[in-house]
């Protein structure tokens, strides 16, 4: 079986220049480690905010680096600089905006100032685009919600396949 190849994007200004280090990339590969049970390799990037930025990084991950599923960190909230689901609607041309969805009605049951989330995701190609949460607490939670329909997407779009750990998340693949 090949290894996926999951592109992570930390978007942050701070981060990228270097002013403090990336935990939410980490925090993803941590998740995804527990959750995985096939074989894959983390691609990662640190980008500062901004709609080209996030749009070239994941054009880079999809069609250079061959990524399956690119997860991002960070810059979906409200704020002037927070432009990562508009970098990700630049990059992808299907909207799959049931991600954002799920990822806010989970975070809704612990904050509520959840619905000032604009997570979204998308597709590129053969490439799964999903938009997490930038706090490295939440990036746990944003994974285990999106994480059962997330093979069976890569499987539609003809991705790499992925497994998951059926005692960690179990992934729901239609007979």
């Amino acid at each position: 079986m090949m290894a996926a190849r999951i592109g992570i994007i930390t978007v942050s200004d701070r981060a990228s220049a270097g002013v403090y280090a990336d935990e939410s990339g980490p925090a993803i590969i941590a998740a995804l480690e527990e959750m995985l049970a096939s074989p894959w390799e983390p691609i990662t990037r640190i980008v500062p905010d901004g709609v080209e930025s996030v749009r070239d990084a994941i054009v880079d991950l999809a069609d250079a680096q061959a990524c399956d599923l690119i997860l991002t960190t960070g810059g979906t909230g409200p704020a002037p600089r927070d432009l990562t689901p508009e970098g990700t609607q630049a990059a992808c041309p299907k909207m799959m905006p049931g991600f954002g969805e799920l990822l806010r009605a989970r975070s809704l049951e612990q904050v509520p100032t959840a619905i000032l989330s604009r997570q979204t995701a998308g597709i590129r190609g053969r490439t799964l685009v999903i938009n997490l949460p930038g706090k490295p607490s939440s990036i746990r939670m944003s994974l285990f919600a999106v994480m059962p329909a997330v093979p069976y997407c890569l499987d539609l779009i003809g991705a790499a396949r992925l497994e998951t750990r059926p005692d960690v998340v179990r992934a729901f693949r239609p007979r």
